[in-house]
């Protein structure tokens, strides 16, 4: 992906240049505040989201190969396997952020958000369930499949205001099964945050259901 070079998708040199992040931000969209582990996943202005916070490796706009990684992954040519790759990435920045510790994973499942249906037969498969998939072998945390669902065709968020994706996921999410849940610490996996919508959104309906706290993981976000 990087170096054009024979071998890997993204050989040693290449992740090399990608600056994998060893500090933990806010859930704030604009100008996020770097944390210290006693204050959490959040800051004061978004101390009232659901979302409990939010790991992510790398920032999306600052270097060409995040984008390529993350275009060819979700994009024609839809190279799946990049998904190890993006694990990888995740995984290492677990670590420099002194992230991947026994309290963080314990009594813990992985849900990846899920995508509409017809996403999902063009595509051939949900991107953030395959990462989800190999974060799950490394970090050995279970994953729950099928049961955070997407109910409702809503808009491609690209293009649309912080408030109108709000307003455009509303009720576009449903949890099948409590009992997977109740209890439970929920880490929800995507490729990218953006303003958070998403994630909120979901965190919203799983709480309701039972989760004791929700955490997102992205490879990569926005701001």
């Amino acid at each position: 992906m990087g170096c054009q070079k024979e071998g890997l998708l993204l050989c040693q040199d290449c992740k090399a240049t990608l600056e994998i992040s060893e500090y933990n931000y806010c859930l704030c969209s604009k100008n996020p505040q770097r944390l210290y582990e006693s204050k959490g996943g959040k800051c004061y202005s978004c101390r009232d989201k659901k979302l409990a916070g939010v790991y992510s490796a790398l920032p999306y706009r600052e270097k060409w190969l995040t984008k390529k990684l993350i275009h060819k992954f979700k994009y024609p040519p839809h190279i799946k396997s990049l998904s190890k790759a993006l694990a990888g990435i995740l995984v290492e920045h677990f670590v420099l952020a002194k992230n991947n510790t026994e309290n963080i994973w314990h009594d813990s499942v992985l849900i990846p958000i899920p995508i509409e249906k017809t996403k999902m037969r063009n595509r051939g498969y949900n991107q953030a369930e395959e990462l989800a998939k190999e974060l799950g072998h490394s970090i050995n945390v279970p994953l729950v499949l099928e049961n955070l669902v997407k109910v409702k065709e809503t808009l491609p968020q690209v293009k649309l205001s912080a408030k109108e994706r709000q307003e455009n996921l509303k009720d576009a999410f449903l949890v099948r099964k409590d009992e997977q849940i109740q209890g439970k610490k929920v880490f929800l996996v995507d490729d990218v945050y953006t303003t958070g919508s998403t994630m909120e959104e979901c965190a919203k309906v799983l709480k309701e259901s039972g989760a004791k706290l929700v955490w997102g993981i992205a490879v990569t976000r926005e701001g």
